[in-house]
């Protein structure tokens, strides 16, 4: 994604669904996001952009991002493993 926050033009479907207030509601969330250092990914995009709409609750939008993160720290923990068991390493 760059320099340029463009997650409107990256994903315009996500937001084809929303209204001018939810769009700009989204567009805020994931911006400070970004300016922290989180690189947009599809699926986070699409979990708020869903809950903004209504299409899912709050419940479900927070047990996907629990599950999204749990999936995220299991495929760092795999890749930690990997970097660690090459030979010559130490650990």
């Amino acid at each position: 994604m760059g320099e340029k926050f463009d997650i409107e033009e990256r994903w315009p479907e996500l937001f084809a669904q929303l209204d001018a207030m939810q769009r700009n509601s989204v567009r805020q969330a994931l911006a400070a996001s970004w300016h922290e250092g989180w690189v947009p990914n599809r699926e986070d995009v699409e979990n708020l952009t869903d809950v903004a709409r209504g299409a899912i609750d709050q419940d479900e939008y927070f047990r996907r991002a629990d599950a999204a993160a749990e999936g995220y720290r299991s495929s760092s923990r795999t890749t930690n493993k990997k970097l660690n068991s090459k030979p010559g390493n130490d650990g």
